[in-house]
């Protein structure tokens, strides 16, 4: 039997209203299986993306790049996946709809018959077993949002039996997060090439160059591969992604900057344009000084002229922040700190804190639209005195370096979508917010008393429903918004281009990567 140990967090999201979720980003679905439509599809075509995202990591049980996790969608299934479209929630790897219940907190759940890896070895109880094993290994990011599930063990070679810290109606939801890989294979095979039981079987694995997969000829699910070929173009300028999909290179285009919407429709491919809680935050260490005085820490927020980056940088498509969630959210609740453009306060704050501005680094990663509002944020805190140098990084080698030395940064503004794994309130704060490495290594807010105080909280609101539940959370963010040292600045619009004369039931989502489960190649 595999448990989470050595967690604060014993219990996630309950039976809760909050199942709704927010526009753009769907509901949480708790339906059946999802039919793909019949459309035929051109197993001769190459279903070509221009991707906005590179990385080395491609491990299912543990990245949070956004181009492995789109990837992975097509390659390795969970027991249960989400159609990204909506947020539904459908039987991947289980036999059934519903997990069978043995009481209030242990389930039961067959694999689909017959179901193989890409390989053409079977899938059994173990993988599933040890794939939980390998999401819920020491430090793993993902054990805050998988703290529901108390263990998962084998009941037989095609069933296991999972047991909940409590009584948990998004079990589905949580399970969708492990995705299932073979006992045998080796975490290095699994970070540069695994494979999975998937439509779609990796071929060629370059995440800065180039991903492709072709369609998984052991695979007997529902939600057949859509062409004869998948190809991910790893395009992380916005000017080479535009260009490879105008020249029609590519059939869809992530990440579409907002100045190039109308001139891409105009002409003649399709744009959806949809609202998410994807973010760009800014990160200060909580134990380096001055960023340790919360004062300073706040003084950097009303610094901001957020109407002016949403204005420059995203063209209008974008929200400022009056909450950790975006205002249509199901769940949002106007913090008590609301960060408006205040540059007196913000001085004034600084003055309380006893700190005169010196000079500082601003990190960023090096996606288009964190580049374009780096030049806004470096103006805006420089008047209030601080000298500002911008050092501009992929993302994998900004947070290696922090991880390995968390004080080696001053101010880090980056993007930040945790909604590719979910979108209730509790996983979204969970993120960011739990006893996981952006507490512990990046934030250093691990062991301030307010930290400890947010994550009983969000421990106790699990316990909860409706009205009760959502007061606590209220508190919640609260904390958040006036002590935590990462904070989002925006909530980001995702623009997804494609011709829909070259492809059949697609739609953008509202998170980073693509999501082409169910389409077809024309």
């Amino acid at each position: 039997m595999l448990h989470n140990v050595g967690m604060t967090r014993r219990s996630f999201l309950g039976a809760t209203s909050t199942a709704a979720a927010f526009l753009g980003l769907g509901l949480v679905g708790c339906g059946g299986e999802k039919k793909p439509q019949e459309v035929t599809a051109n197993t001769n075509a190459t279903i070509a993306i221009a991707n906005a995202y590179k990385t080395k990591n491609f491990h299912p049980s543990n990245t949070s790049s956004a181009l492995a996790c789109g990837t992975n969608w097509h390659v390795v299934e969970g027991l249960y996946g989400f159609d990204y479209r909506d947020y539904s929630i459908h039987k991947e790897l289980a036999a059934e709809d519903e997990p069978t219940k043995v009481d209030d907190t242990t389930f039961e759940i067959a694999l689909r018959k017959d179901a193989k890896f890409s390989d053409g070895t079977p899938v059994t109880a173990d993988d599933v077993v040890k794939s939980f094993e390998r999401c819920t290994a020491e430090g793993n990011i993902y054990i805050p949002m998988l703290a529901p599930i108390a263990s998962i063990e084998k009941k037989n070679d095609t069933t296991v039996t999972v047991k909940t810290a409590y009584p948990f109606s998004l079990l589905k939801q949580r399970l969708a997060i492990v995705r299932i890989v073979p006992a045998s294979m080796d975490d290095e095979t699994l970070t540069t090439k695994p494979i999975g039981s998937g439509p779609w079987a990796y071929d060629k694995v370059d995440g800065e160059v180039q991903v492709t997969a072709k369609p998984n000829e052991h695979y007997n699910g529902s939600f057949k591969a859509g062409a004869g070929m998948m190809q991910w173009d790893v395009q992380v300028d916005a000017t080479a992604r535009k260009t490879a999909f105008s020249e029609g290179t590519d059939m869809i285009m992530e990440s579409v900057p907002a100045e190039d919407v109308e001139g891409i429709k105009s002409a003649g491919a399709k744009v959806d344009t949809v609202q998410g809680f994807g973010l760009v935050f800014m990160m200060m260490n909580a134990t380096k000084a001055p960023f340790d005085n919360v004062k300073v820490r706040q003084a950097c927020r009303y610094a901001l002229d957020v109407d002016k980056i949403i204005s420059n940088t995203f063209s209008g498509q974008a929200a400022a922040l009056s909450s950790y969630l975006p205002e249509n959210h199901a769940n949002f609740h106007k913090a008590a700190t609301v960060y408006t453009h205040d540059v007196d306060k913000a001085k004034a704050l600084l003055a309380e804190a006893g700190y005169t501005p010196g000079k500082i680094t601003l990190s960023t990663t090096d996606a288009d639209f964190v580049v374009s509002m780096s030049a806004q944020v470096q103006q805006d805190l420089e008047a209030l005195g601080f000298k500002v140098e911008i050092q501009k990084n992929q993302s994998s080698a900004m947070y290696s370096a922090i991880d390995q030395d968390p004080q080696s940064y001053d101010i880090v503004l980056a993007p930040g979508d945790p909604s590719c794994f979910g979108n209730d309130p509790d996983l979204l704060m969970s993120w960011f917010y739990g006893n996981n490495t952006w507490t512990q290594k990046r934030t250093q807010w691990a062991d301030d008393p307010k930290c400890k105080e947010l994550q009983e909280l969000m421990a106790k609101a699990v316990t909860k429903e409706g009205s009760e539940q959502q007061d606590i959370w209220n508190q919640c963010f609260d904390i958040i918004a006036e002590y935590a040292p990462l904070y989002p600045v925006v909530h980001k619009q995702v623009n997804t281009a494609y011709y829909e004369d070259k492809i059949a039931d697609f739609k953008g989502i509202g998170t980073t990567g693509v999501y082409t489960v169910g389409a077809k190649a024309k």
